[in-house]
């Protein structure tokens, strides 16, 4: 315990340690940016650099006083930050405003609302129609794998990336869209009443002792429904898996992370690089590797990306798997989501992500074992060559 007597404090004491804290203050004050880019980093913060911004300022001061008709301030702003976001050249880092991050992050689970049931993606150059979902507005008024998006409600959106043209899809359930699309060189204009769209994450089926399971996309809970597929699997004396990972976009890392721990127990699935951060190595779930000797097809095409490319990688770079179909998206890249201010978000590119091989992707893809096509003909006909390989392979 502290002696009362060394608490004292004299009042010329007092006056001198005050005049000495208010000149530090005021030091520190008058120069804030180069103190605290110092001594911020060690107390656990960020250090934030003064940035002149006097070249927009002198944008938006001439647009103002000289556009005929009315410049709105909020606007600009979310423009500036769009164009800032824009500007590294990179097509997966972008920003988002409220609107848009609400809707993203809703299409992280799945959760689209109401729409038309189909599933974008870019081939050949546009973003077309890789899929109708069955029994949605989409397919019933006979809308084709193969379709170019052209225009929304007459306003042309074939420049947009196919995220932004599913978010204009979307809508109220019972409201109308007109969707314009191109098919043989011909325009072609549907009216579509949006409906409730169910939009699981996985699902199987069974072709005599083999399990087909079906990954739509990685969510939260996909590694568990998967998981939860293969307990019935010895009762159904299942000796043989097909993966089916076409046209899934993506999802969180951590799905394909408990995904892969049903083949690979703990072992890398893939290695981050990046010129900003330190190398690091992510990891299967452990104790969970109830598939590490059962015999696995996986089926990828042009729409498998991301994180389905880093299930199909893993599988390859191990031998668990053989690959059929056609060479993957490309899309080697880790993506950081940071939450801004009034619910806007940045998706931003932290790192470049490789096999455990040390195999890069990033805009190559993965090659399969074993190429079979699909064509759009074949899709809209019902024929699957690819699974057909699968079953017999």
């Amino acid at each position: 315990m502290t002696k009362p007597e060394a608490r004292k404090v004299t009042l010329g004491g007092a006056i001198v340690i005050s005049a000495v804290t208010l000149v530090v203050g005021v030091f520190i004050g008058i120069n804030w940016n180069k103190v605290s880019s110092s001594f911020l980093p060690y107390l656990g913060f960020k250090s934030t650099a003064a940035n002149d911004w006097s070249a927009l300022d002198e944008v938006y001061n001439e647009l103002n006083a000289k556009y005929d008709g009315t410049v709105d301030k909020n606007l600009a702003i979310e423009g500036a930050k769009k164009g800032i976001a824009a500007s590294v050249g990179d097509v997966y880092t972008a920003y988002m405003t409220a609107e848009e991050a609400t809707d993203f992050n809703k299409s992280l689970h799945g959760d689209v609302g109401s729409g038309i049931g189909v599933v974008l993606a870019k081939r050949d150059g546009y973003i077309r129609i890789v899929r109708t979902l069955p029994d949605n507005p989409a397919s019933k008024a006979g809308l084709l794998s193969g379709d170019i998006i052209y225009k929304i409600n007459g306003e042309p959106v074939y420049t947009l990336e196919a995220d932004e043209i599913a978010t204009r899809l979307r809508g109220d359930t019972g409201t109308t869209v007109d969707l314009t699309i191109v098919r043989d060189g011909e325009e072609k204009t549907f009216t579509l009443t949006r409906e409730a769209i169910n939009n699981v994450s996985a699902y199987i089926e069974y072709n005599g002792n083999t399990a087909i399971i079906h990954v739509t996309r990685f969510d939260t809970d996909t590694g568990n429904i998967v998981r939860d597929f293969t307990k019935e699997f010895s009762e159904k004396n299942v000796n043989k898996v097909i993966l089916d990972l076409r046209d899934n976009g993506g999802g969180y890392v951590s799905a394909a992370k408990d995904l892969l721990g049903l083949w690979v127990d703990s072992q890398a699935i893939l290695i981050q690089k990046s010129s900003k951060l330190p190398d690091e190595t992510t990891y299967a779930s452990h104790g969970l590797a109830t598939l590490s000797s059962m015999k696995t097809v996986v089926l990828v095409n042009g729409s498998t990306a991301s994180a389905s490319e880093i299930v199909a990688g893993a599988l390859k770079d191990y031998g668990k798997a053989t690959i059929i179909g056609e060479t993957t998206y490309g899309k080697g890249v880790v993506q950081q989501l940071v939450n801004l201010s009034n619910g806007t978000l940045l998706k931003v590119t932290t790192a470049h992500w490789y096999t455990p091989n040390g195999n890069t992707i990033n805009k190559t893809g993965i090659t399969p074992d074993i190429e079979v096509a699909r064509s759009y003909d074949d899709i809209n006909k019902n024929i699957d060559p690819q699974l057909d390989a699968a079953l017999a392979y």
